[in-house]
């Protein structure tokens, strides 16, 4: 059997495709490249370079491979730019999910992962946030990601042989412990990227946007999860479904907080920089405090992360950096 990655040339996607090679897997990524590096999937999977709305490559794909899974990445990710342009994420986040969900139905897939995201609480306060926490998302991206859930929820309902995993992502960080895969995007908004980038010369510095949120530093507080803990997390989810599991929601996180400047200050003692830190307003759709309760994750899924320290997280991410080809992403060095 074969399981197709969706936005598989992508930060999590690419981790993902060299989980399910290690595991043996057969292997489809389908991605646009709007995002994505095509030398960051590995070779040993097979590639497509099209759009998941894209019918004639959806059906090429299921006719040349028996699709029995599907891990869903592809979209659009970044909160306060979804504020800005909202149409655009409910269209590539939501309709085009529509869209590959209706191909699997029709394909008969039966096991289907998807990358949703924390943001489906918005700001819930309380710490940590278990699935139970109401759905209150405060951006579009967070709409978004619900909204896919939910015609996740409704078409298992109707259709018996068809089961979701929904995994939600608090912050994603690191990279690859052997330097295959990591961090890539051109234009980040990920805060551990942008401080590896700081500290390896490629910023001039970088900024905190708001510092008088209700927590004890005034900055963001955020539980961040190592890139491949995260694609482990999937990976059980698969193993989960395969062996019969029902259809299941669950939080992809450590349980542990860090504020901005808790992890500034913890880039620049692992790397030894002290790059410029100056101050900025608060950007829209950003929640004081978000930290996950995995009890489900673990218990359910089996998933035992392997990274659960916040200086390795950020080794990682620097390590990558300086293997970077160039100052906007490109091949690792050497």
């Amino acid at each position: 059997m074969t399981v197709l990655v969706t936005g598989g040339a992508g930060y999590i996607g690419s981790h993902m495709v060299l989980k399910l090679l290690e595991h043996n897997e057969e292997v489809v990524v389908i991605d646009n490249l709007s995002t994505g590096n095509e030398w960051a999937v590995s070779p040993q999977a097979t590639f497509y370079k099209a759009d998941i709305a894209d019918p004639e490559a959806l059906d090429t794909i299921f006719s040349n491979h028996k699709i029995d899974a599907i891990i869903h990445f592809a979209g659009l990710i970044i909160v306060s730019e979804s504020v800005e342009v909202p149409l655009d994420y409910y269209s590539e986040n939501t309709c085009k999910s529509r869209f590959l969900i209706q191909h699997a139905l029709d394909a008969k897939v039966e096991n289907f992962i998807f990358s949703s995201s924390a943001a489906v609480y918005g700001a819930p306060g309380l710490e940590p946030v278990s699935e139970a926490a109401p759905f209150v998302p405060e951006s579009p991206y967070g709409t978004s990601k619900l909204m896919t859930e939910l015609m996740l929820r409704d078409v298992a309902a109707v259709n018996p042989g068809f089961r979701y995993a929904a995994l939600r992502y608090f912050n994603v960080a690191g990279a690859d412990p052997q330097m295959r895969a990591g961090q890539s995007s051109r234009l980040s908004t990920h805060l551990i990227k942008i401080a590896a980038e700081a500290a390896t010369g490629k910023r001039d510095g970088l900024q905190i946007f708001g510092d008088d949120f209700q927590t004890p530093d005034g900055t963001c507080v955020r539980d961040y999860i190592h890139v491949t803990d995260l694609a482990g997390a999937h990976y059980c989810a698969l193993t989960y479904l395969r062996n019969g599991g029902a259809s299941i929601a669950a939080n992809c996180g450590y349980g542990s907080g860090y504020s901005v400047r808790q992890v500034v200050d913890a880039v620049k003692a692992v790397s030894g920089v002290d790059f410029k830190v100056t101050q900025a307003p608060r950007r829209a759709g950003d929640a004081a405090m978000i930290v996950a309760d995995s009890t489900l994750a673990r218990d359910a899924l089996g998933w035992s992360p392997e990274f659960e320290d916040l200086e390795t997280v950020i080794r990682h991410a620097l390590q990558w950096e300086r293997n970077l080809g160039n100052r906007t992403g490109g091949n690792p060095a050497g």
